[in-house]
């Protein structure tokens, strides 16, 4: 699904890193170690996630497991489509 890691990656760059391609985002970047999202941009990436690939967050899957890092989210993107 590297598509999906590509849109999500895109969405992260234009709406937190507001379009700096200076700044290194890695595939296991950590977001909380860089201070990308806080609580209001969890709540933005989860809402993008959802309308985006169709799928339902749940509160209890709202963690660093799942959401913290480019392969997280593609991963758990991934489970929630599969």
């Amino acid at each position: 699904m590297a598509k999906a890691r590509t849109i999500i990656e895109n969405y992260i760059r234009d709406n937190f890193l507001m379009g700096q391609n200076d700044i290194e985002l890695g595939n296991d970047t950590s977001f909380l170690e860089l201070g990308l999202l806080d609580s209001t941009g969890v709540i933005e990436l989860v809402t993008f996630l959802e309308e985006e690939f169709k799928i339902q967050v749940e509160d209890d899957e709202i963690t660093p497991e799942n959401l913290d890092t480019l392969n997280r989210i593609t991963h758990y993107v991934e489970q929630k489509s599969a």
